[in-house]
């Protein structure tokens, strides 16, 4: 049997969408998605055409995580605003029919750039593609959650202290090795929260361009992608953690822009990315980067020692690279403490 029939009954799929759907025609075949450690998705293909399935992981998961209904949700509520998302389709919160809760929505064709330098583009090209991404990123944090029935898809009340108790909680369940760096960023942040400045936007909680879908033809963004982490909470996280993955090293690995030439390639400094972000919000400055950018760090390195639990519990979606993502933990942990030192 397939890696593809373990992780996916398609005739129980075709049956349900039969049933659910209004126009669908099986039979379906399944392609998994190679990316993505959390949420098992595959590409469906029909007699009806294509559509994207993304479900729950099998298996014990910690509590709160993979929340595909929320994804649902989050995504089918942003339909005619300015942040472009797939169609979403139905929601299966019956675990008897795959074995775990799902989502179907219309596959989505479009550019994804795993690696930020862009390979392969102009310098022209590449400025649009970053600007059109700080241009979606504005967009989201300018979604009127009343309009969009959102207004309680987060807890009011300081997201920071909300956050970093959540990961905390999450980190020491997944916890598999003693990490200094990690036990020590953890201590600066519960003391070093900013003051909660009243700010309360949609957040997307995992905003990078390996995220995002881009038309074939220009730079426009078709779809934002993974969900998963997204509430109602502060802007800057999202902003600090782009500028956090830019920091990384470049490659597959890293999927960041540590000593590439950006002007030679045509992508915008740090500095001119948040200044772009900070004119279209009508923000006149960010204090205290460096506790976003921190806070950042921490949470990406409690999500991936998740993945690496996940991998040595037998969950995993793909289990040598979680096994390869989760040895990064350290280096987020110091990371995040290098970014509180630096302020």
């Amino acid at each position: 049997m397939s890696d593809t029939a373990q992780q996916l009954d398609t005739e129980a799929v075709s049956r349900w969408l039969t049933e659910k759907l209004p126009g669908f025609r099986g039979p379906v075949t399944a392609e998994k998605f190679a990316g993505g450690q959390s949420n098992p998705t595959f590409k469906l293909q029909s007699a009806s055409g294509a559509y994207v399935l993304r479900r729950k992981p099998p298996g014990t998961l910690l509590k709160s995580a993979h929340a595909v209904d929320r994804e649902f949700r989050v995504q089918k509520a942003l339909a005619g605003t300015d942040v472009p998302v797939a169609r979403m389709h139905l929601l299966c919160e019956d675990d008897s029919v795959i074995g775990s809760a799902f989502y179907v929505m219309d596959y989505v064709a479009g550019r994804n750039f795993d690696d930020p330098t862009l390979p392969g583009l102009d310098p022209a090209e590449r400025s649009a593609i970053f600007d059109e991404m700080n241009r979606v990123l504005a967009a989201i944090h300018s979604v009127d959650l009343q309009a969009a029935g959102l207004d309680d898809y987060g807890p009011a009340g300081n997201y920071y202290r909300r956050q970093i108790d959540r990961w905390t909680k999450q980190y020491r369940a997944s916890e598999t090795e003693t990490i200094p760096a990690m036990d020590e960023l953890m201590a600066w942040l519960d003391v070093n929260l900013p003051e909660d400045d009243g700010r309360r936007t949609l957040v997307h909680g995992d905003f990078r361009i390996d995220n995002m879908l881009f038309a074939a033809d220009s730079a426009d963004c078709v779809a934002v992608l993974d969900w998963e982490l997204s509430t109602t909470g502060h802007p800057f996280a999202d902003l600090a953690a782009v500028i956090m993955q830019w920091q990384r090293p470049p490659g597959r690995d890293g999927r960041g822009l540590a000593g590439v030439d950006r002007a030679a390639l045509g992508i915008p400094s740090d500095e001119a990315f948040i200044a772009a972000y900070c004119r279209r919000m009508g923000v006149e400055r960010i204090e205290r980067f460096g506790f976003y950018l921190a806070f950042c760090a921490f949470r990406m390195a409690a999500i991936l020692q998740g993945v690496k639990k996940r991998a040595l519990d037998g969950n995993a979606s793909n289990p040598e690279r979680a096994m390869q993502i989760g040895a990064y933990v350290p280096q987020f942990a110091q990371g995040g403490l290098e970014a509180a030192q630096d302020g």
